[in-house]
């Protein structure tokens, strides 16, 4: 039994043997890991110098050779005449102003008063750019009687500035009463907050001085619907009994419209109208039968293209 016993102890020895071995280098995996990746990696390649790109050839003289032509330069001028080409090109350079036209119907209207229903009409016409010609006439009558004052202006208006025209030409009257030519300077554009004004002197064929001022402005109530009032006076340096008007202040007239722009070169609109005659003036219509102040309800409608 015991020779048994010490047998089976010398078998386990033997068969332990190995492992110990293993255990007791630890660095025995190592080799095996080398062996498995192969040799160790080359040494890493040295830095390049400043002196490795250094610029070549700057030892070489500057050039002096002429630049070359031009591809694109004028390449029509191989094929047109130069005198021709110089005009165009001039041409391009100082272009030829625009002429514009317009035509405006400030007002073609109706006047209702008892016993005396009237009309009266305001445009303009002017054709040009900075320098225009200018034609306007105004003038109203009665239904009874007829046109009782009528004017016609032709002008040349020059642009002072992008608010301003001077207004240079001659009036012609028509109408009923005696027939004068005036020569004419005005003004005529829109002041500050946006009133657009007129105004004028007038000088007879008979020497005799006149003056008008006229002054509206336009007040939206809606994109649409537009108030404006108007006044206008009229002015004489002098009494003119053939034409039924005296010195100073001869005539004030007031204007209250609702305009609608149905479009915004048309435009329908009611309104109040009042008419004074002044001074010597009032005098005259009161002698001839006339109201100096009249009061009418006016309809009518303003366009322009």
């Amino acid at each position: 039994m015991r020779t048994a016993c010490l047998g089976l102890t010398a078998v386990l020895l033997l068969a332990a043997g190995p492992a110990f071995g293993q255990a007791a280098d630890p660095h025995a995996g190592h080799h095996m890991h080398g062996m498995m990746h192969g040799d160790a990696p080359p040494a890493p390649e040295a830095a390049p110098t400043p002196t490795d790109n250094a610029l070549t050839g700057t030892d070489q003289p500057p050039g002096d050779a002429p630049p070359p032509p031009v591809a694109h330069d004028n390449p029509a001028a191989r094929f047109w005449d130069p005198a021709a080409m110089a005009a165009a090109a001039e041409a391009e350079m100082h272009p030829p102003t625009p002429v514009y036209t317009k035509l405006i119907v400030d007002a073609a209207e109706l006047r209702l008063r008892q016993g005396q229903d009237g009309y009266r009409w305001e445009g303009e016409f002017w054709a040009g750019n900075v320098d225009r010609f200018v034609i306007k006439t105004r003038g109203e009558g009665t239904r009874r009687q007829g046109l009782e004052s009528g004017e016609v202006q032709a002008l040349y208006a020059k642009a002072l500035d992008p608010w301003w025209n001077l207004q240079v030409g001659v009036r012609q009257d028509i109408g009923p009463q005696p027939r004068r030519t005036w020569a004419t300077v005005g003004l005529d554009g829109r002041a500050r907050y946006q009133f657009d004004v007129q105004a004028a002197l007038f000088l007879s064929d008979k020497g005799q001085l006149a003056a008008r001022l006229e002054g509206s402005y336009d007040l939206r109530i809606t994109q649409r619907l537009v108030f404006q009032p108007r006044a206008e006076l009229e002015l004489s340096a002098q009494d003119m009994p053939a034409e039924r008007i005296g010195a100073g202040l001869t005539a004030a007239e007031l204007d209250l419209r609702l305009r609608y722009d149905v479009r915004r070169e048309f435009s329908p609109y009611i309104g109040v109208n009042w008419t004074w005659a002044a001074g010597q003036t009032a005098r005259y219509a009161r002698a001839d039968g006339r109201d100096p102040a009249e009061r009418s309800v006016i309809a009518g409608i303003r366009f322009w293209f």
